[in-house]
């Protein structure tokens, strides 16, 4: 057989040793059929020319072409609690206000004045109504005409179709989204199988605990890129290494817009020699900022257990203790690997029980060559008491470093690991001479991905 046919059966092409699926056979409860399955095949291993990062005639294309088409999220259930909050979600030239019409209902407006066309909101709040701040022509939160000033003067109005043209709004998990196409497909539809692989973690009981939003100087694809693929661990995030098997990462795709990674955590990575389990266990809770604990002192890996099953049953005890729910079936992979989806084009969700993070890169305004990142936490809540309320965005300076916002804990250093290299990747492709990208075959199977489905709306 051909290595080219191995390869298009997903032979040849995985890390040799342990692979994700063999730590599945190492559960001791039944293992969820989402975890089993295995799809990515391979796309090929072509060149992509760099054009497609740092050409202003790319950029336009998709704003053309790419933006206006596809369900994206606009924020979260939480950020507009109450009947007339309102947020302002902008996407390239586009803006758009999201605001709840009744306890029930979310919609969602172009943010732009019938009359001179001055935006009705400038920024995020809660009204009763929409007025236009320039000459005050009015609309109610339906979306239906009130009226103008002086509205002897606009007798060319009357009989004309005056509501605020309207988008396409889905909700899942908590986040709201839009759609500029009224006739797209539906939510669910563009987001299979994600549901299903969620129905164990509700992400509409979760609640926003953290926010933090940068400007990258970066496109937002080399934004989304930066967490699709583990490999750059082993040169990155060297300080990991003992506690990930980075190596060992699982990809995955589902039709055109649902992709996942998953990197088993507990266990070295195989670019290392011998590790110790307890440097392992030592490690996973010093420098994780993902599990339950966020130190090793005080705690002591028992004679003949594995780091990763110590760790998986201490979060999940203390998980059990936060949301006073019962995760007896709860697989050590779900309480503590990296188990990441994307959502095309530009969404990224964590499953777990606590503290899922969540992503989300977008142009910044019109600039192809920056975007703007949002990072999330998610967070259970105790059964049978009141969500808490999600917590504002806490925007940081360009300036400022992602370990500035103390919210993120272990997590912020990290971060600002990935952002050392994301202006740079931009800045590099611009001087690159090779003017093309190659990606690893299996490894970044996922970015190839990403690029296959943005081809299909260009040429759509």
């Amino acid at each position: 057989m051909s290595e080219r046919r191995k390869r298009q059966q997903g032979d040849g092409v995985r890390c040799p040793g342990t692979s994700f699926q063999d730590l599945l056979d190492l559960e001791e409860v039944e293992v969820p059929a989402y975890l089993r399955e295995n799809t990515c095949d391979y796309l090929g291993d072509d060149d992509l020319p760099v054009e497609r990062w740092i050409s202003r005639d790319f950029h336009l294309r998709e704003k053309e072409k790419l933006w206006p088409r596809v369900w994206q999220v606009a924020c979260r259930e939480e950020d507009i609690p109450e009947v007339g909050d309102v947020h302002v979600y902008e996407i390239v030239d586009e803006s758009v206000l999201v605001v709840r019409t009744r306890p029930d209902e979310i919609r969602a407006f172009v943010n732009s004045c019938l009359h001179r066309g001055r935006l009705l909101m400038d920024q995020d709040g809660s009204v009763e109504r929409f007025v236009c701040p320039f000459h005050g022509a009015t609309w109610n939160l339906d979306g239906s005409f009130v009226g103008i000033p002086c509205q002897w003067d606009f007798r060319h109005w009357e009989g004309r179709d005056m509501r605020l043209p309207e988008l396409k709004v889905g909700r899942w998990g908590g986040f709201v989204f839009v759609n500029f196409d009224r006739h797209a497909p539906p939510l669910e539809e563009y987001l299979a199988p994600l549901p299903e692989h969620f129905a164990r973690f509700p992400l509409h009981d979760y609640y926003k605990g953290v926010h933090v939003q940068r400007v990258v100087r970066c496109n937002w694809k080399v934004g989304m890129e930066a967490f699709m693929e583990s490999f750059h661990t082993v040169q990155t995030h060297r300080e990991i290494m003992t506690f990930t098997g980075d190596a060992n990462s699982q990809y995955d795709y589902w039709g055109d817009h649902v992709s996942r990674s998953v990197t088993p955590m507990g266990v070295p990575s195989p670019h290392l020699g011998e590790v110790t389990p307890e440097a392992v266990f030592r490690d996973i809770l010093d420098r994780s900022g993902r599990m339950a604990l966020g130190s090793s002192e005080g705690q002591q890996l028992p004679e003949g257990m594995s780091p990763r099953k110590y760790v998986a049953e201490m979060n999940r005890q203390i998980f059990e203790e936060i949301s006073g729910e019962d995760l007896s079936d709860a697989t050590m992979a779900e309480l503590e690997d990296a188990i990441l989806y994307s959502v095309f084009p530009n969404f990224q969700v964590w499953i777990g029980y606590h503290g899922n993070i969540v992503y989300r890169f977008r142009p910044n305004g019109d600039d192809h060559e920056s975007c703007i990142f949002d990072v999330m936490l998610l967070f259970r809540h105790r059964k049978g008491t009141p969500k808490p309320p999600g917590v504002p965005v806490h925007r940081l300076e360009p300036h400022q470093k992602f370990a500035e916002a103390e919210e993120l804990g272990a997590l912020g250093p990290v971060f600002d690991q990935d952002d050392a290299n994301m202006p740079a990747v931009q800045r590099g492709m611009k001087a690159s001479h090779k003017r093309a990208v190659s990606l690893a075959s299996y490894q970044e199977s996922r970015i190839r991905h990403l690029h296959r489905t943005l081809d299909k709306y260009l040429n759509g």
